[in-house]
């Protein structure tokens, strides 16, 4: 079966269009990476943390992305999302944890350190709507992929509790405003089992929903937030 779909649907690279795969070695290294930033003033910060004199009490704890949203990392994110290519969430992890395991960066440290302490793999919630519409929500495929091979428990401990405008669409306040109250804790859901939290989504933008998502979280018992995306 698999030999006839792909004689029908031959795989091609989201960025070149090469045959035989999803998203080639070359696309791969093409990925734009910058210097990590701060995630409440979006600053340059050593590991992404967020500085001294930003954090409050309810915030991220620090910002992590793969590369820039552009070229062929967009083109593979809107591929997931838009295009189902479910594929791509383990070829996206594998270059995360493979970038990881070479560059030994800031938030990987805290996880080693806090062994002892659980972290956990929570994905921002789609609509239970719009996840209907997609068929799947592309951060919990991604999160629940990346739990997998870093060995941490995963929970989809938030929930959507209205309906918003897409994001995109939006701008600065707006997003903000659009976004707001948006979330809650799921039913039977302890974050003191597991207090630290690494808080997936595919692209950070402003940040506006992952703030609001953090707020829920730690105003939920919820000790560090970071953020983990793969584009910024």
């Amino acid at each position: 079966m698999n030999l006839i779909l792909d004689l029908l649907f031959p795989k091609r690279c989201v960025g070149c269009k090469k045959l035989d795969t999803y998203f080639c070695k070359d696309c791969i290294t093409n990925i734009l990476q910058t210097d990590l930033v701060c995630p409440k003033c979006e600053k340059l910060a050593v590991g992404g943390q967020t500085h001294p004199v930003c954090k409050r009490k309810y915030g991220l704890d620090g910002l992590w992305s793969l590369g820039i949203y552009q070229g062929s990392l967009r083109e593979a994110i809107k591929q997931l999302k838009y295009g189902k290519v479910k594929e791509l969430a383990e070829i996206l992890v594998d270059v995360t944890v493979e970038y990881w395991a070479k560059y030994q960066p800031f938030i990987l440290d805290q996880i080693t350190k806090d062994e002892g302490v659980g972290w956990a793999i929570i994905p921002v919630p789609l609509h239970w709507w719009r996840e209907n519409d997609r068929g799947f929500n592309q951060s919990s495929l991604i999160g629940q992929t990346l739990s997998k091979k870093l060995g941490l428990a995963y929970f989809d401990a938030l929930k959507r509790v209205r309906y918003t405008k897409p994001q995109v669409k939006l701008k600065g306040f707006g997003r903000h405003q659009n976004i707001r109250n948006a979330f809650s804790l799921s039913p039977n859901i302890l974050i003191s089992q597991s207090p630290n939290i690494l808080l997936l989504d595919d692209v950070w933008t402003t940040g506006s929903t992952l703030r609001e998502c953090c707020y829920v979280l730690k105003r939920n018992g919820a000790k560090k937030v970071w953020a983990i995306t793969l584009a910024r």
